[in-house]
């Protein structure tokens, strides 16, 4: 028999990543579209999300999301491996991101661990690659049409969110930027106009930016419902809902509510598990981006449509994958990682 080669362990940091990110919008958009399709057609595996609460501090978590993608069997190549991300928002009282994260890779061969990477640039372009994804299924026949976007949330994942808008190819006339901090609100308009290009200003009032917009773009760190007047909706906006718990179940029952899997995205108190206890039904929802982007037909424009990505752990290895093949060949592995690899 022959022996296996000693398996071999790289770390990539922060600033590899956000390099390679930066100049892979488009490749990490197909990447995730990918990976969205192989879970549609059962070659996933993505077990529930593990979330770690502390007693003397209820807003804070870390969650573990393991996952593998199954080999296509046409050369594509499977991939496993698991994210740990946390989340502690007392982080941005200090000026730090709320969220911090790492990657592991497994080798698809031994299962040993081959990488080791910061991940909450992963994350970030990950859910912002979702975001977009799902837009573009939705606002189809809006090409044309010259779109208003609002932010509601200044934080790191609706910068990387509008710093992709424009792999959507819609046309964006002007941004809205609400955060409850308006220096953040300030800070992402300034940087949507210079690295973006699109018109971007500060809205004080919530109900204003809601109710002005074609689209609303929700990244905040609200723990529980806070916009419970489904009114401000009555202009039917698509709603990319990122951050999962601003929206009462009375603004849910008014919509079209798309889900990237409906098992994850009910559950964990997000808005629509909220609806889900209080209706006692999931009919409320309408469809899945993994369908819709295998051919299914998105919802019409009667009503608003809300779509909530619970965020897959397989969309964080599709990318971190795509990361390693960027990276590896420019990295040396750590020596020595593997010490003992005597089997007896």
């Amino acid at each position: 028999m022959n022996a296996l080669p000693i398996p071999q362990f790289r770390v990539f940091t922060g600033e590899q990543v956000d390099a390679a990110v930066r100049d892979g919008k488009q490749a990490i958009l197909d990447a995730v579209e990918a990976a969205y399709r192989a879970h549609h057609a059962g070659r996933t595996v993505n077990p529930e999300s593990q979330f770690l609460r502390f007693p003397d501090g209820h807003r804070n978590r870390i969650i573990a999301l393991p996952a593998h993608i199954r080999d296509d069997g046409d050369g594509g190549g499977g991939v496993t491996g698991i994210k740990w991300i946390s989340s502690f928002p007392e982080n941005i009282e200090l000026g730090m991101p709320r969220a911090s994260a790492v990657l592991i890779l497994n080798d698809a061969t031994t299962g040993y661990p081959m990488a080791c990477m910061e991940a909450s640039i992963i994350s970030a372009a990950r859910t912002a690659a979702s975001a977009i994804s799902a837009l573009r299924c939705l606002a189809r026949g809006a090409s044309a049409q010259r779109l208003r976007v609002a932010f509601i949330g200044a934080g790191v994942i609706a910068r990387h969110v509008a710093e992709c808008m424009p792999l959507a190819g819609l046309c964006i006339d002007e941004v809205t930027i609400h955060d409850l901090n308006i220096d953040y609100a300030a800070s992402l308009a300034t940087r949507i106009q210079t690295h973006v290009g699109y018109d971007a200003h500060t809205e004080a009032s919530l109900e204003v930016a809601i109710r002005q917009a074609d689209v609303v773009v929700f990244t905040t760190t609200a723990p529980a419902p806070h916009i419970d007047n489904p009114d401000w909706f009555s202009h039917c906006p698509l709603v990319l809902h990122l951050s999962l718990r601003d929206l009462a179940p009375s603004i849910i029952l008014e919509s079209y509510n798309v889900v990237d899997d409906i098992d994850h995205c009910l559950r964990a108190l997000t808005s629509l598990h909220l609806t889900e206890v209080a209706t006692g039904h999931r009919r409320f929802v309408t469809t899945s981006l993994p369908h819709l982007l295998c051919g299914g037909e998105p919802p019409a424009r009667d009503r608003p449509i809300v779509f909530s990505p619970f965020g897959l752990g397989i969309l964080d290895i599709a990318v971190g994958s795509w990361v390693y093949e960027c990276l590896a060949a420019r990295q040396a592995p750590v020596p020595r990682f593997f010490f003992d690899m005597q089997r007896a």
